[in-house]
């Protein structure tokens, strides 16, 4: 798996050995970041359930200006932090990049990341745990969306599923087919 665009097209990232994450295919990452384009210059980020980093550090590479990676598992998380490492010193911001890592459950800082409020938000959960909590989580960013009818949600989810958040209008579906990974793009409805 390699950044697809930006400063730091083709660079490997690393994932764990196992079954431990399910990183997000090329093909529909290149379609996320086409469909967001302008809005990513400049943007902060939270990328939930993080795994590998693949979503932030795509967003980094074309011009985010920096974000948290949030993901449980030990290591996978040091996986991040050395794709963190690769990714920020093809951008020329190696020690200079603001990107970090918190190993923690997504679920707790949803609603009050560190840092300044994201702009935007990828979500990419083992999917068998989606109808658990995506509820939870769209209702903690409600929380922390209040006034910022400009920020993006993209959340990857089976084809088969469909997920209709209260307080949030879906923009936007990319992918095709049950069994096949889709990426859906909320907003906070005003």
């Amino acid at each position: 798996m390699r950044i697809s665009g930006g400063k730091a097209r083709g660079i490997e990232l690393k994932v764990p050995k196992g079954d431990r994450v399910r990183p997000a295919t090329d093909g529909l990452r290149q379609a996320v970041f086409s469909s967001l384009a302008a809005a990513i210059s400049g943007a902060r980020f939270l990328d939930l359930f993080a795994g590998s980093g693949a979503y932030g550090l795509e967003a980094f590479s074309r011009g985010a200006t920096g974000g948290l990676f949030v993901e449980r598992d030990a290591r996978a998380a040091a996986c991040i932090r050395q794709n963190i490492e690769a990714v920020a010193r093809s951008v020329g911001a190696i020690g200079a990049a603001d990107l970090s890592v918190t190993q923690a459950d997504a679920l707790q800082i949803a609603a009050a990341p560190p840092g300044p409020v994201p702009d935007l938000v990828f979500i990419d959960p083992p999917y068998e745990i989606i109808p658990e909590v995506a509820p939870m989580l769209f209702e903690r960013l409600t929380s922390l969306f209040a006034g910022r009818p400009s920020a993006i949600v993209v959340f990857e989810l089976p084809g088969e599923l469909d997920l209709a958040p209260a307080g949030w209008s879906l923009v936007k579906r990319l992918g095709k087919g049950a069994r096949q990974p889709t990426a859906a793009f909320f907003r906070p409805k005003s």
